[in-house]
């Protein structure tokens, strides 16, 4: 599973981190190296475009999009609707270009009323200057339950899953060619029994991005706020029989140097751990 720069094989998988960040974007000097963006990564089946989350990574993301030779359609799903979540959509490049078709997936219909009134609800006055209605692109929201199997293209199968979250939220198992990514974020995996439905999602996955905020230190002033540590997510994927696992949803207030040491420390505890940056290219 080589980390690159290169361009892929029609058959692989990839995956390119646009933010690597939890909870309020915070960029500056002492988190250069890591990247200061919100959540957002983008999968590549082939030739089709996969976006998880709509973090402010997500805005370079459509801007190196709308650079190139756009595909004709693409998909986001969103893992919640927490505002770190999606406050980069509404400046995603391609819902402004005519005939490009969208499609926003969300895990979590009720009690919300969908993902079309929550993104509306963040689009709309006083919140946002402008709606919904000001994007250009063809939108197309769909709402599913988490454990639902989504197939957005052929060849392409995403097992859903419920994460133990505030409000709720959905972990994503990305199939495609024999190879598998696991997206589990924002989740709490708490240090009794890990939940079944998080373990199957990361079933010898050979790539897990998992939420790992925190440190075990640092838990017991944020239990209740629905994240992990790393040294959890070290017991997930021992647990799961997984493949690479991949820190994410770093804590904003982890400079690149304490990011360092948590890289340093993770690699010692599993050999082949890595910490999400922005930037970052994986190819199964």
């Amino acid at each position: 599973m080589p980390l690159c720069d290169g361009s892929m094989s029609a058959t692989s998988i990839s995956v390119r981190f646009w933010g690597v960040r939890g909870s309020v974007p915070c960029p500056g000097p002492s988190t250069a190296r890591y990247g200061g963006n919100t959540a957002c990564v983008e999968i590549r089946c082939g030739d089709d475009i996969l976006v998880f989350d709509a973090g402010t990574g997500i805005r370079p993301l459509g801007n190196t999009l709308a650079t190139a030779a756009m595909p004709p359609d693409l998909d986001v799903f969103l893992s919640h609707c927490h505002i770190d979540h999606v406050f980069g959509l509404p400046f995603f490049a391609p819902l402004f270009a005519k005939e490009q078709l969208v499609r926003i997936w969300g895990g979590d219909p009720e009690p919300n009323g969908g993902i079309e009134n929550s993104i509306r609800k963040m689009m709309s006055f006083p919140l946002f200057p402008v709606e919904i209605e000001a994007l250009q692109a063809k939108i197309a929201f769909h709402d599913f339950r988490p454990g639902d199997v989504i197939t957005p293209r052929p060849g392409i199968a995403l097992r859903t899953g419920p994460l133990n979250h505030p409000g709720g939220a959905t972990g994503y198992r990305i199939e495609y060619n024999g190879r598998s990514v696991a997206y589990l974020t924002d989740t709490e995996i708490g240090d009794g029994t890990i939940d079944p439905a998080l373990l199957t999602l990361a079933k010898r996955a050979d790539l897990v991005i998992l939420d790992t905020t925190y440190t075990d230190e640092e838990l017991p002033s944020h239990a209740g706020w629905g994240h992990s540590s790393w040294q959890q997510g070290i017991r997930l994927a021992n647990a799961a029989d997984a493949g690479r696992l991949c820190l994410f949803h770093h804590d904003p207030d982890h400079d690149d140097t304490f990011m360092d040491e948590i890289a340093a420390a993770a690699d010692t505890a599993r050999p082949g751990t890595i910490v999400a940056r922005e930037g970052l290219h994986i190819e199964l």
